[in-house]
């Protein structure tokens, strides 16, 4: 890996991608390339196809959901720029819930109260939230990372130009337009390639719902109740006392 890499990781990750996409190929921005989004910035961990990663073209990008240890080792020297996306745990739950009953790889578990427990001791894929995030934060300083929230990214405009900046990526104001407009999650649910609709059916029950659901902030609050709210936050607040960083305890909370 070398330093023309970069990488998205966790909630937002396919608007991310997505934003990378318009952002890097001017034939996605400007409609002269039909391309899958997956072909242009594949995932680490799920090689759909036996592809040389090391023989794309530069820039090379990938999304992943990996924590910080199990990333190529390279990356720690710095020689790639790195996009980590935070959420509220409590819409990443919920949006995960809802999810798992459109991939039929994924286990679906009907009942929300179970889910959120499950939730919790991070017994989900990419394991659990609060690990995931502080293992990040707390080894920010061994790579060359930029923290976008999902919250900050609803200003899609603010986001682009954050993230053109880290990457050193100059765009005219025609062309952030143009990356603006095509990603805002209205468009993005329009578009089949970045709503990944060309997956097999073996893999997705489309009478279930999309890939890209509502993309709002809060949504935690229409399926929580009061109790389950009040179990949420206490149990995140004890496993965070065991965070040995009052930096990381303090980045935490701000997410919630």
């Amino acid at each position: 890996l070398n330093s023309s890499n970069k990488k998205v990781s966790f909630s937002g990750t396919v608007w991310t991608q997505n934003i990378l996409s318009l952002i890097i190929h001017e034939g996605h921005r400007n409609g002269t390339e039909n391309m899958e989004t997956m072909e242009r910035i594949p995932w680490l961990e799920y090689r759909t196809e036996n592809r040389d990663y090391a023989a794309l073209p530069l820039p090379r990008v990938f999304a992943t959901h990996l924590p910080y240890y199990l990333l190529p080792r390279d990356l720690r020297n710095k020689r790639g720029r790195i996009i980590y996306v935070t959420r509220n745990p409590k819409d990443v739950m919920v949006s995960y819930y809802h999810f798992s009953k459109y991939i039929s790889t994924l286990e679906e578990i009907p009942d929300f109260n179970l889910f959120m427990e499950r939730f919790l001791a991070g017994k989900v894929l990419a394991s659990s939230w609060l690990d995931h995030v502080a293992g990040w934060y707390s080894h920010a300083e061994d790579f060359n990372i930029l923290f976008v929230t999902y919250e900050e990214m609803k200003k899609v405009r603010s986001a682009v130009l954050k993230i053109c900046n880290f990457l050193g990526k100059k765009l005219s104001e025609e062309e952030v337009d143009s990356v603006v407009r095509q990603a805002t999650f209205e468009n993005m649910r329009k578009d089949p390639r970045a709503n990944y609709e060309n997956l097999p059916d073996d893999i997705v029950e489309k009478n279930k719902g999309s890939f890209l659901r509502k993309g709002i902030v809060g949504d935690w609050k229409n399926i929580m109740t009061v109790a389950q709210n009040e179990r949420f936050d206490k149990v995140l607040t004890e496993k965070m006392k065991t965070l040995q960083s009052g930096e990381d305890r303090s980045v935490l909370l701000k997410a919630f």
